[in-house]
């Protein structure tokens, strides 16, 4: 039996499902469209923007396919009892870059249709975002050390972890309260 969290989850998964196929069905028609009422020559097969749109569509479909597949809700088929929500398709992390390439994608579609082969330049957003979350999650603390961030100082020097209530203690016997008992630790 499910809970209502698994649910909840199960049903924005279904609705974020739907609406990735509806948007993949309209972005594929209206850059069509807009292709035939303005850029009629990208049809061509010897023009760069048509296997550039082609192209185009292969992370687009793998993407929602994948998301689809792990995102999709999993009932008994007698009792049509929930028995897995899937994944969360609203957390972050790879199912947010996911989505973020199939969004930057279908803009890069209709964008061309609209303004031209020089719009797919957008798509180097992709390439220039993953470049920099390499650089500075793995890189960049490999290369410089720990040290090279602004609070280096205060990395170096752990701080002991303590409660309000220690803390509290600890103010007490400083003023000298004779509430408190200072008992020295050995090193």
């Amino acid at each position: 039996m499910a809970n209502a969290s698994a649910k909840r989850t199960a049903q924005q998964n279904s609705e974020t499902i739907k609406n990735m196929n509806l948007g993949m069905l309209l972005t594929g028609a209206l850059s069509l469209l807009l292709r035939i009422l303005f850029r009629k020559g990208t049809f061509s097969p010897t023009r760069i923007s048509f296997w550039l749109l082609v192209l185009s569509y292969v992370p687009s479909i793998f993407l929602s396919r994948y998301l689809e597949r792990i995102g999709s809700p999993k009932r008994d088929p007698t009792t049509g009892t929930l028995i897995s929500s899937g994944e969360d398709l609203g957390r972050p992390g790879v199912i947010e870059y996911a989505f973020d390439v199939i969004y930057i994608t279908w803009a890069c579609q209709i964008g061309s249709g609209i303004f031209g082969e020089w719009f797919w330049c957008l798509y180097l957003v992709i390439p220039l975002y993953a470049g920099y979350k390499l650089w500075s999650g793995v890189i960049s603390p490999m290369l410089l050390g720990r040290s090279a961030g602004p609070n280096a100082q205060e990395e170096a020097t752990p701080k002991e972890a303590s409660s309000k209530r220690q803390e509290k203690l600890r103010k007490r016997a400083e003023r000298g309260d004779p509430r408190v008992r200072m008992q020295s630790t050995r090193s």
